[in-house]
């Protein structure tokens, strides 16, 4: 695993120009929106948690300085414990072969090939490619004979979330929902003009974009799936279809528009990332970069959410004038939410949730209380902004009966949204911005939760509730949130409730007028990014308390800034920029990357969580040229990945293509969902 490959890029975590200027709208390279001072809590904070919270919230953290590891979580299984950390102990685990439970393959080497390349004895398969037909009537892909109905009935772009969902009374077969975060026309359009696109482009560019529920159909003897075309329940989302606006702040008139003077009907989802699977069956989709589609933007709100005040990229407003918010001021506001979708009735309309805020979500996982009450976690993936999360009131329902999924798709309209306050326990002057362990070990601290608003009341002095909810980020601002290193998904452990928080990268922190090194970002110019460990009571998520760590540091491993949980370094993949999480059922957090700066291409990678193994971190596999690794989806007996961007390169286009992925030399290059599994039927990694 040494021998790394040299350091190389100059964008933010490693990405190509194509690529941030197509995905973000060179989000990296405008001035940062947020520019408040949250240097402190203040009053603000003093007046909205009451002493009881300030007590539960440092009796978390001393309970969890007092016996380790194992007692951040609460109550867990037995098998849940993990060991003791070097930097507290001060002896490291002594690991015993073969190693972790789930994560026993050969680790995949750094490379910069240009495919998927999977662990020895494991087999792959290309499920779905851009462009595929899944509804009825849908024609072949043709890319030099596209049209926007053709894309309307098609697999959409730049597949990113992924989950797979059981479909009961079909044998082997299961139901994949894909997000589509966005397009980028120069690998689309063979002639492609960034100046002049064509109306036929720009049309089959918003039908690319959204959702898509398709059908799978397992292969007995692999983990092989494949499409089920024209299956009942395939459906594609596009940025022209209806969605539904819910909650607190559904009819506002921040959500006005001439189209829609109601405040409660949006036409399209956009830039759609990371999401959540629920425990009562529907999928939640995060609104990300959603302000590089408008154009003229003129507020201070607008500012905020970093929206232009020019010509868009794509020049989507020369054809709709809702994206020139110099006619429809109000119409970004009726983006940057979290869409929860019932893949199981193809005839429902998706619903934006209000109650949990509007910001650049890259996620939203739920979890539920002791009662039931469904707890969502959520990132605002930008420099500098905040990490909340969503309480419902309300309780689910168990089973599937019609009244018991009516009530559970209005959990998420009801309760109180928060957001992150942390704090660390060692003295700042530990931290000059070179990512040093503090003299006590480790990085951790104790955090709160601030409240923003519960229903149509406000917490924050000064807004609205309505406010709160369509201006999130200035609510946040207002209570002195941390401002933290791009908080991106978010995934809390079925096994101990611990939530993992991926922090990609921050390359401005420490810069001149910027937030500098602090106990939860503790590298100036931060490159590599690292993994939050956030632990509530695990009976009670609801809580306002909560303690944290940070789980891993990335980078080189041979860099002394790095951090595994103590496990020794020597025997760990080297990662970098990590951004989307999942679990498996042995309580591993499975890493895809977005941004790779050691030189090799993205990746998947699983670390354990658990027991004397903790912090061992393997590649299980690269995807192409100019790609990024998205979903994922961990399953026993197989792992499903998306493959965005591939041939995302700088100077690439469909004329000059950087990648022949997946279909080889002489085929346009498509982003595709890939699943691999053991070729000899077992379980992955064990």
């Amino acid at each position: 695993m040494r021998n790394l490959l040299p350091l190389i890029g100059s964008h933010q975590g490693g990405r190509s120009a194509l690529t941030c200027r197509y995905r973000c709208g060179d989000a990296c390279f405008q001035e940062i929106p947020n520019t408040s001072g949250n240097e402190y809590a203040g009053d603000i904070i003093a007046g909205a948690l009451s002493r009881r919270s300030m007590m539960r919230a440092a009796a978390v953290v001393t309970v969890a300085t007092a016996a380790g590891t194992a007692a951040l979580t609460g109550p867990a299984a037995p098998d849940a414990e993990a060991a003791p950390l070097a930097g507290r102990s001060g002896s490291k685990p002594k690991p015993a072969a073969p190693g972790a439970r789930g994560l026993r393959f050969a680790a995949v080497a750094p490379n910069k090939d240009d495919r998927v390349t999977i662990p020895d004895g494991y087999g792959q398969n290309v499920v779905i490619r851009w462009g595929e037909p899944i509804l009825r009537g849908a024609p072949a892909f043709d890319p030099d004979k596209q049209s926007a109905k053709a894309q309307a009935g098609q697999f959409g772009y730049n597949n990113d979330f992924l989950s797979l969902l059981p479909l009961r009374g079909e044998r082997g077969r299961q139901v994949l929902v894909a997000n589509h975060e966005y397009t980028d026309e120069i690998l689309m359009f063979r002639g492609y003009d960034p100046a002049s696109p064509t109306r036929e482009q720009v049309e089959i560019a918003w039908a690319a974009h959204g959702l898509s529920v398709v059908v799978v159909q397992e292969e007995n003897r692999t983990g092989k799936l494949t499409p089920v075309n024209r299956h009942p329940l395939n459906r594609r989302l596009t940025a022209t279809s209806e969605f539904r606006v819910t909650g607190p702040a559904a009819g506002s008139p921040l959500l006005r528009t001439s189209a829609d003077r109601s405040g409660r009907k949006v036409l399209g989802t956009l830039n759609n990332c990371a999401g959540g699977t629920t425990p009562w069956g529907t999928t939640l989709h995060g609104e990300e970069n959603f302000n590089q589609y408008f154009a003229n933007g003129s507020s201070d709100t607008d500012k905020r959410y970093g929206i232009g005040t020019a010509a868009t990229e794509r020049k989507w407003e020369r054809f709709d004038k809702r994206f020139d918010l110099a006619q429809e001021p109000n119409e970004a506001h009726r983006f940057g939410w979290v869409v929860e979708l019932d893949p199981y009735d193809p005839d429902s309309t998706p619903r934006k949730r209000t109650a949990l805020g509007r910001f650049k979500h890259e996620a939203a996982q739920p979890r539920l209380t002791a009662d039931g009450r469904p707890v969502v976690y959520m990132g605002d993936d930008e420099r500098f902004d905040y990490f909340y999360k969503f309480v419902s009131s309300k309780r689910m329902k168990k089973g599937d009966s019609r009244a018991a999924r009516e009530h559970n798709l209005t959990l998420l309209d009801e309760g109180t949204l928060y957001v992150a306050k942390l704090t660390g326990d060692s003295p700042a002057a530990e931290f000059d911005g070179t990512g040093k362990l503090p003299s006590d070990g480790e990085f951790d601290g104790s955090g709160v939760w601030i409240p923003l608003a519960t229903g149509t009341t406000s917490h924050v002095p000064g807004m609205t509730a309505e406010e709160v909810y369509v201006f999130t980020r200035l609510a946040g601002d207002k209570v002195g949130a941390t401002k933290m290193d791009r908080p991106e998904d978010v995934e809390p452990s079925p096994r101990t409730g611990r939530v993992y928080v991926a922090l990609t990268n921050n390359t401005d922190r420490g810069k001149a007028g910027k937030a500098g090194a602090d106990e939860a970002n503790p590298r100036n110019a931060n490159k590599h990014g690292q993994i939050l460990e956030l632990a509530e009571h695990w009976d009670d998520p609801a809580g306002d308390g909560f303690a944290w760590r940070l789980f891993l540091v990335a980078g080189d491993p041979e860099d002394p800034s790095t951090y595994f949980s103590g496990f020794p370094k020597e025997k760990v993949s080297p990662i970098s920029c990590p951004d989307n999480v999942a679990f498996d059922d042995h309580g591993n957090l499975w890493i895809s990357t977005d941004g790779n700066q050691l030189g090799s291409h993205d990746g998947l990678f699983g670390v354990a969580t658990l027991g004397e193994r903790r912090g061992e971190l393997k590649q299980f596999l690269t995807v192409p040229t100019g790609a990024e690794t998205c979903g994922p989806v961990i399953q026993d007996r197989r792992v499903l990945v998306a493959v965005q961007h591939p041939g995302e390169v700088d100077g690439a286009s469909v004329e000059k293509p950087a990648s022949v992925w997946p279909d080889g030399p002489g085929r346009i290059v498509r982003p595709s969902v890939v699943a691999v599994w053991r070729k000899d039927g077992g379980d992955i990694g064990v």
